[in-house]
């Protein structure tokens, strides 16, 4: 790489880890939250879930958007209201103005991160730099969730929650400084029509499915759920066919249609809803049945940071022996597979460091599946379209983090039931919970395997 192509790679690289942390870095704080600022104990959930909304609802629209008006652009945008909703943040003083902070925090979200990605694979044209530097976007992204614990963990205990918000200002302002220095612009060389009414439909679509969903988790399936539920699939039905009869389509049919973007994007909804979900019930285990520190938890999740940064290292050069396909189901199955010894975990804190061990194993597959599906959403389409792209892998990723701790809290809610539990009790929800996440990750790391290796392997 050239020097400005490493200070490209740096700066970007650096929102795309902000950004993740961002989701995460709340969690273990959310009581001290709730304290400061008179949150009811059932409103709590709306601190993560106002931020989910919005960055899995609106990616793919700034990502396209980006396309059209330059992905450069709207990076800088997002940046400037990521440093003004931190400060929000950091200074709230009602719940309605920290979950405005969040609502923002999400919308810069969907803009940074697809933007920043497509700048990436814009600038690294060459296929091995390109793998290399898509390797380690994964990392920064897929790590961030856990070091966001940790670092949330450190801020809360040292200093305070919102310490949480502060951190990112700099971050943010020294990006909007440096990346016109050394990122050049990039847009879609075939200037057409945005889609509106396809970006008003995948967005309404996407938030009552994630809404559904989080409530689900919350507080079981009642009529609210059901009838969001419906109301995704009928937005998104209707969105398929609109997109099948508009010429300038936000997310063309035929490329929905492709096998590599289809499972692929299946694929990151198992990746990344599972690796979150892991996250949360370690910190339930940590906290809850072994009554350790949430900054304790976060220390647990070490093993999950270090295990996605060797291999977002390595993966690259895994890539250049074994086909993206063929990675993405086998690394799918293993990542599951490594997850299921949790089962066995016990109230002994000796089990944490076999616990530790089988979550490093756990998050080394876990990267190299997403690195994978990067490859392969990425390099199937060409470059006019490299936002669109990215912003689908992006919302997917974004989509299976905001389902997936809602799903298989579902799943725990229904073994724990409702009101006081012993730690027994909740150790025993924690054990189905995983165990059904890690199944699900199991059967469909086999089923991509069997659909997809018979591909042959991507260019580069």
């Amino acid at each position: 790489m050239t020097g400005r192509q490493v200070a490209a790679l740096v700066v970007l690289l650096a929102s795309q880890f902000m950004m993740a942390a961002d989701f995460s870095v709340l969690n273990v704080a959310l009581p001290e939250v709730g304290t400061a600022l008179g949150f009811s104990t059932g409103s709590l959930q709306w601190i993560s879930t106002t931020f989910a909304l919005c960055a899995a609802g609106c990616t793919l629209v700034f990502g396209r958007v980006g396309d059209y008006v330059g992905r450069r652009r709207i990076f800088t945008a997002g940046m400037a209201v990521l440093a003004v909703s931190s400060l929000v943040g950091g200074i709230a003083e009602s719940p309605a103005m920290l979950l405005t902070a969040r609502t923002l925090q999400g919308l810069a979200t969907a803009a940074v991160t697809p933007a920043a990605l497509a700048l990436l694979t814009t600038a690294f044209t060459e296929p091995a730099l390109r793998t290399r530097a898509l390797g380690l976007n994964s990392v920064m992204m897929s790590s961030g969730f856990s070091v966001g614990a940790i670092l949330g963990g450190f801020l809360t205990d040292v200093f305070s929650w919102r310490w949480a918000f502060f951190i990112n200002i700099p971050v943010a302002v020294a990006a909007i400084l440096i990346v016109p220095l050394v990122v050049d612009e990039s847009r879609a060389e075939k200037r057409s029509r945005i889609d509106l009414p396809g970006a008003v439909l995948i967005t309404l679509g996407l938030f009552s499915a994630i809404y559904g969903v989080t409530r689900v988790g919350e507080d079981g399936f009642d009529l609210v759920a059901g009838a969001s539920l419906i109301a995704a699939a009928v937005l998104l039905g209707v969105f398929w066919v609109v997109q099948s009869r508009t010429v300038d389509a936000l997310v063309p049919v035929r490329v929905l249609k492709k096998p590599d973007i289809a499972f692929g994007n299946l694929a990151a909804l198992f990746i990344f809803g599972g690796e979150t979900a892991l996250i949360f019930f370690t910190g339930l285990y940590v906290q809850d049945v072994l009554g350790l520190s949430s900054l304790a938890a976060g220390l647990v999740l070490l093993g999950i940071g270090v295990g996605q940064i060797i291999a977002g290292t390595v993966g690259p050069r895994i890539l250049q022996r074994v086909p993206p396909r063929t990675l993405l189901g086998v690394s799918l199955f293993l990542q599951g597979a490594f997850m299921l010894p949790a089962l066995w975990a016990t109230s002994d804190t000796r089990w944490l460091i076999p616990l530790i061990a089988t979550q490093f194993v756990n998050a080394f597959f876990s990267m190299t599946a997403a690195l994978s599906f990067m490859v392969i959403a990425t390099s199937s389409v060409d470059s006019d379209m490299q936002g669109m792209a990215t912003g689908m892998a992006t919302q997917s990723q974004q989509v299976g983090i905001a389902i997936g701790i809602p799903l298989i809290s579902a799943v725990f809610a229904a073994v724990i039931g409702h009101g006081t539990v012993t730690a027994a009790e909740e150790l025993n929800g924690i054990h189905t919970a995983i165990g059904v996440a890690g199944c699900c990750q199991v059967v469909v790391g086999l089923l991509l395997w069997a659909v997809l290796r018979r591909k042959t392997a991507l260019p580069g």
